[in-house]
């Protein structure tokens, strides 16, 4: 707990390990993104889209379930689903018993684009995050992120299917 006294409201280990924790907040998108960027033409936001289709059943989502797996508004995600459309790596259309919805559906090209993305992703991943850890450190780092993740917000959390 802070010292009331401490004027900048960390105590010397909070401040050490929120900035370890912030300064990896920034960094790892960035790299991410740009791994993707330069292998795969997608961004790591697009990525996320595709994976999340890919493991879906049927390949597809609503909009909003996708837009809650991607922490985004839906008018971010239409744009980026626009984006992955003009690709061929997505289609959307109104969902036959309800029109007000929208689904989204990973096409062939999509799961072709998304497996060939995988493999640098997963290298790099591999390389950067589980290579500097012991699979005990792996195993902390999940259950850290999943309780922070879920003192944030336990509703629309993705997670693979089991």
């Amino acid at each position: 707990m802070a010292d009331a006294g401490d004027s900048r409201g960390w105590n010397p280990e909070e401040l050490e390990t929120w900035s370890a924790v912030a300064t990896l907040l920034e960094w790892l998108p960035a790299v991410l993104d740009t791994q993707l960027r330069q292998d795969s033409e997608m961004s790591h936001f697009e990525f996320g889209i595709l994976f999340a289709l890919d493991q879906a059943e049927g390949n597809t989502l609503t909009m909003s379930e996708l837009a809650g797996y991607a922490n985004s508004s839906l008018s971010r995600l239409s744009r980026a689903v626009a984006r992955l459309e003009k690709n061929g790596w997505a289609a959307r259309r109104p969902k036959p018993d309800d029109g007000r919805i929208t689904l989204a559906t990973l096409t062939d090209e999509g799961a072709a684009a998304v497996r060939a993305a995988l493999l640098g992703h997963t290298a790099l991943v591999r390389r950067i995050v589980f290579g500097s850890l012991t699979d005990a450190q792996s195993r902390q780092l999940g259950a850290i992120a999943r309780r922070i993740t879920t003192a944030i917000d336990s509703q629309d959390a993705w997670a693979p299917p089991r």
